[in-house]
């Protein structure tokens, strides 16, 4: 079955092209990263328009690069949330059309089961699996009973973690995208320079609010001169590394699943990863998205409308929302 799904939920707008939710044709993505750095953020209202401007590329460009005519595609997809709603309905309303026009089924997928769907891409992995979803607006542990049937085991009370990165690059004065620039610096740094403190919360939950106000605290010790940005990015990647591995680990001996595995933009982050793969030493298999599908893209969201569709009677009459 192939797929040609769009992605626009954010500040990325992508096509993608998916034979039988494994493998990529084509995968085009064009970022608004430029466009929203001097903002410090993404602006909807910016970040719709440029969707607008970009989708019709986008499209071609990855009918052409898959050299598969729109009359030979089985299905056309698109996130239908959670997201910012004027960019969701760019995506929506073109992967409809095409619908329409080429007479072929319209699939709508959720934007957080299209990141946990990202793992089976150039994979053979099959449920049952554990997977630590971590984004910028989103942090949970889900167990993956079956391709169609999961469960949300734990989730974060405040802050999702790649919130936390951005607040604390701009604590810092790190320029947006500022999650990569930490990233950066940590691997320079001192991990055991600051000895900042894990939330004490339930098992099922995550808590980074008060990390976040620890660093704020840190950085008062010095001036913007001193301050030492390297330490304090390695110290609050290990933190936030340390928390989300051991949890997720709990998790995975608690339900005897030893296959885990990671999703979302923070699912790039090289500390996350080592601990992902140093847990082999302990008997569990892991995988870990190509860095390509963890920030959005369109090749996940084809996956998932393979594996894992929005089940509904009329699929037309799907509508945007923001939140999950």
């Amino acid at each position: 079955m192939i797929i040609l799904a769009i992605e626009s939920s954010c500040d990325e707008t992508a096509c993608a092209i998916v034979k039988d939710g494994r493998e990529v044709l084509s995968n085009v993505v064009s970022s608004q990263i430029k466009i929203h750095e001097k903002f410090g953020g993404v602006v909807p209202e910016v970040a719709a328009r440029e969707h607008l401007n970009s989708i019709n590329f986008v499209i071609e460009q990855a009918l052409k690069e898959a050299n598969i005519p729109p009359e030979k595609v089985d299905a056309f997809a698109s996130t239908v949330g959670p997201g910012l709603v004027g960019c969701l309905l760019v995506g929506l309303n073109a992967a409809k059309t095409l619908s329409l026009v080429y007479n072929k089924p319209y699939i709508g997928v959720n934007h957080l089961q299209g990141h946990v769907c990202a793992n089976f891409i150039d994979s053979d992995l099959e449920p049952p699996f554990i997977c630590l979803l971590v984004s910028g607006g989103h942090s949970q542990i889900i167990y993956i009973k079956d391709y169609d049937n999961q469960e949300v085991i734990a989730q974060t009370i405040d802050d999702a973690v790649g919130e936390v990165y951005d607040k604390v690059a701009r604590l810092c004065s790190i320029p947006y995208p500022g999650g990569i620039m930490l990233d950066k610096m940590a691997n320079e740094g001192n991990k055991d320079a600051f000895n900042f403190p894990e939330a004490k919360v339930k098992e099922d939950e995550f808590s980074f609010s008060g990390l976040k106000t620890a660093v704020l605290r840190a950085t008062k010790n010095f001036t913007p001169e001193n301050l030492p940005l390297k330490d304090i990015a390695a110290s609050f990647q290990y933190r936030i590394a340390d928390t989300l591995i051991n949890k997720t680990k709990n998790f995975a001996k608690k339900l005897n699943c030893n296959k885990i595995t990671i999703a979302g933009g923070v699912a790039a982050n090289s500390e996350l990863r080592r601990r992902l793969k140093a847990l082999e030493d302990e008997g569990f298999k892991t995988i870990a998205p190509k860095l390509k599908y963890c920030t959005d893209n369109a090749a996940m969201i084809a996956s998932c409308a393979y594996f894992n569709p929005i089940k509904c009677e009329d699929s037309y009459l799907l509508e945007v929302f923001s939140r999950d």
